[in-house]
């Protein structure tokens, strides 16, 4: 089999590992296998080579199209054959970077040597200098993971499920503690130690809707670990059933669920909400129909607050004002007050949600019907 043929299989056997939040692509081109759009956070399209080294796992996650019960075709890159080939996409134009994940084909170790080589012979043999995201598996040493934090710009290691027992739902081969949060640890870890290892960020990811996990089990999770580390990002990938895996028959996750889990996310991440500010139904759901933000709003004591007065950390918790838009109100406040919504609204401000919640100049606001 030739290696355009490869790339096909492995790019495609590559679909569940995310880079951005928007894009969720399933396959690509037959002519140009292996690239993918991520999304930035300006909302650029960012081209990458996105594949795996090889689709043989001996692990058995129930709803991995990779997963070790399943009958499909196998196959594997060598390191340099995987570096040329990403090499000529680059020197085309056609990529801006590499997302290189495998499956664990012998053991952690091995895996692990061979997508390090993969990014070594780029770095120090083909002076490759652009963007690397290197996936760790599960169980891998600290050595590799400090050799992978020294070459990429970004590592990650999905930690699938927000409890050990929900990760007992996924797989039997993998264990919640030992194989995945403990190596977070060692990443969170490496990366506080800039000094040695100044290039690399990283990142997870979960599996949503194949398992019990609640959306509090998760948010609690994730509320954890923005605490301790200095996570990045993290993906919510909803459940799919794939043919030919123990999940085929399992219902699919509706892409909602986890559009409300990145917005509750980013009130922990982002807007410095508290884990007990996030309101759940009483089965520990996220409502689908009313905003994250403006429920938690609801059962504050801070509103309404003064545009001209209140500080940062009480203007992002007002429902229609973000970050951005937050520091705006700071900056230009330094010069002149505001004195109506519509000065608002040519920030950014989305006015008609965050009208309920603030003051002008000691009075609510409203626009002329």
């Amino acid at each position: 089999m030739n290696t355009l043929s490869k790339m096909q299989i492995l790019s495609d056997s590559a679909q569940y590992d995310l880079c951005d939040y928007v894009n969720h692509q399933v396959s690509s081109s037959v002519n140009l296998p292996g690239i993918y759009h991520a999304t930035g956070a300006n909302g650029c399209q960012i081209p990458l080579f996105k594949t795996l080294l090889t689709n043989k796992c001996k692990n058995d996650c129930k709803y991995c199209i990779n997963q070790s019960k399943r009958n499909f075709t196998r196959l594997e890159l060598d390191p340099d054959e995987l570096a040329r080939a990403f090499l000529n996409y680059y020197d085309n134009g056609l990529v801006n970077g590499l997302f290189l994940s495998s499956g664990i084909s012998d053991d952690e170790d091995s895996t692990m040597e061979k997508t390090i080589e993969t990014v070594r012979l780029l770095r120090k043999n083909y002076g490759y200098k652009d963007y690397i995201h290197l996936k760790i598996v599960p169980g891998a040493s600290r050595d590799s993971i400090k050799r992978a934090m020294s070459l990429a710009n970004r590592v990650s290691i999905n930690i699938e499920a927000a409890t050990p027992d929900g990760l007992q739902e996924l797989t039997s081969t993998k264990d919640y503690n030992k194989d995945i949060l403990k190596r977070l640890d060692w990443i969170n870890s490496l990366e506080k130690a800039k000094s040695t290892y100044p290039r690399s960020t990283h990142t997870t990811q979960l599996i949503v809707g194949a398992n019990c996990d609640t959306d509090e089990d998760i948010l609690n999770r994730m509320n954890k670990l923005y605490k301790k580390s200095p996570l990045k990002r993290a993906y919510f990938s909803s459940f799919s059933p794939v043919e030919g895996t123990v999940f085929e028959n399992k219902e699919e996750c509706s892409t909602n669920r986890t559009t409300k889990l990145y917005n509750a996310s980013s009130l922990l991440k982002e807007y410095n909400f508290k884990f007990k500010e996030l309101v759940f139904d009483d089965d520990g759901s996220l409502s689908l129909n009313e905003d994250s933000k403006i429920l938690a709003a609801r059962n504050m004591d801070i509103f309404p607050v003064d545009i001209n007065s209140a500080p940062y950390t009480e203007l992002i918790r007002v429902p229609g004002i973000g970050p951005k838009s937050a520091q705006r109100i700071l900056s230009i406040r330094k010069k002149y007050t505001f004195s109506n919504l519509e000065e608002l609204k040519t920030l950014g401000v989305a006015t008609k949600r965050a009208e309920p919640y603030i003051i002008l100049n000691g009075s609510y606001q409203s626009f002329l019907v």
